[in-house]
This record gives C-alpha cells, sequence and structure tokens, in this order.
C-alpha cells in the first residue's frame, strides 16, 4: 500500500531542498516524494529535483488547490492509495508526515493534523485566521473541526479527486473538508507537530485569504446542500 508525500511549492528555493531530503529519507518504503512547482522563478524545480523528487511543473503560479490537485492526481495515476501533504518552507516536519503517512487509519479516511498553534508560535494573524475558519466550518459541518486550514494532512486517493474540489487557492483545503463529510468519507483528526522559525516565508494573506475561504465554503454548502444550514 503506497502512500505518497505532496508537495506545492512556489519560490521556495532557499528550503525546498533540506524539505525534500528530508522527506526522502522519512518517505522511504512508504511512497514517492512529488514537488509541484507552481510558476517558482527562483530555482525552486531545479533544487527539489536535485534533492531527488519528482517534480512537476506549472508555467505559471497557478495557487496553492491547483498545485495541490495536480500532485494528487499524479499520485493516484502512479498507483498510490493516499498522499500526505506538507507544505515546502519546513513548518511541517517530514516524521510528522511520514507518521501520518503510517497511521493505522483506513486508506479511505481523510486525516487531518490539527497544530498547537499558540504553543507552536504561530502569528497572532494566522491564529485568528484559523479560530474563524475552524467556527465557520463547524457550524456548518454539524461537527466540531479543530484545525481547518493545516496543510500537514493525509488525502485518500482516487477519491479525493471525484468529490470535485475546485478551488485554485488556499480555500481547497477548507472545500474539501465540506466535501468529504457531505460524500460520506471518513474525517479523522490527529495532533502534529508544526514549527514556526522566524524568517519563514508564507504566501498566506492572513486578511485576504480567509475571505476567500469564506467564499469558496458559501458555494460549496449551496452545491452540497445536505449541508446548507447549521445546527440549531
Amino acid at each position: 500500500m503506497k502512500i505518497a508525500a505532496v508537495i506545492p511549492a512556489y519560490d521556495a528555493s532557499r528550503t525546498i531542498r533540506s524539505v525534500v531530503e528530508e522527506t526522502k529519507s522519512a518517505f522511504e518504503g512508504i511512497g514517492e516524494v512529488y514537488v509541484v512547482d507552481d510558476g517558482s522563478t527562483d530555482g525552486t524545480a531545479a533544487a527539489a529535483r536535485a534533492a531527488g523528487a519528482t517534480v512537476l511543473a506549472h508555467d505559471t503560479n497557478c495557487g496553492k488547490g491547483r498545485a495541490l490537485r495536480t500532485g494528487l492526481s499524479r499520485a493516484a495515476a502512479d498507483g498510490h492509495v493516499a498522499a500526505v501533504t506538507l507544505d515546502a518552507d519546513g513548518q511541517h516536519p517530514p516524521a510528522e508526515a511520514a507518521r501520518l503517512a503510517r497511521l493505522g487509519l483506513s486508506p479511505s479516511a481523510l486525516v487531518l493534523g490539527i497544530r498547537d498553534l499558540k504553543g507552536a508560535g504561530a502569528p497572532r494573524p494566522n491564529r485568528i485566521s484559523n479560530a474563524i475558519s475552524n467556527g465557520f466550518l463547524s457550524l456548518f459541518s454539524r461537527r466540531l473541526l479543530a484545525d481547518t486550514q493545516c496543510g500537514l494532512r493525509r488525502y485518500p486517493l482516487p477519491r479525493t479527486l471525484e468529490i470535485g474540489g475546485r478551488d485554485d487557492g488556499y480555500a481547497f483545503e477548507a472545500e474539501i473538508i465540506l466535501l468529504s463529510i457531505a460524500a460520506g468519507i471518513e474525517v479523522v483528526e490527529v495532533p502534529i507537530e508544526v514549527v514556526y522559525p522566524e524568517d519563514r516565508t508564507t504566501h498566506f494573506d492572513s486578511v485576504r485569504d480567509p475571505m476567500r475561504v469564506v467564499r469558496r465554503v458559501v458555494s460549496t454548502l449551496v452545491s452540497t446542500r445536505g449541508i446548507t444550514r447549521p445546527a440549531a
């Protein structure tokens, strides 16, 4: 049973080599390591390839959601039953990604990593936007969700691709949670460790991107209908 590692990356040449090398080591005997270079202009693809990853490249920057779909599609085509996704900036320890891959859970489950954002030293705007997203999705999915924005998670394949996530940006990760619940896919939450180095580079806008998540969630609720109203 092969489980891949999928790393979406945009202008991550400073960190991608070490992330790939550690992930390759951690995933030995588990599955392939894919890096989706999302239109980088700084040599990210070359650095990832030199570190041993299978590199999938977008000609232009398409967004994290599109990059994830590209990586998940390739992993499924190569025979993986699931894929663990982790960020290219070093926030997600590869050892934690491998732990999610090895968990004795059904490969058909969506496994969400739960961060201790305050304990990990996450910036306050990130903690606030995550809390808003958690509350919003919990209300409309009718179940308590502890961390809806964490990119360290395990997707079942090819089921994730079949349920039709469409967002090209960060909202894809929230959209997939709602679509999975609507489709009856088991959703499991697992505490994970993360790292927030002081010099970490992020492309997530803590004001603009949460609003995009809200818009995508609303459209997803309308399309799924069965979870369009919050519990009384």
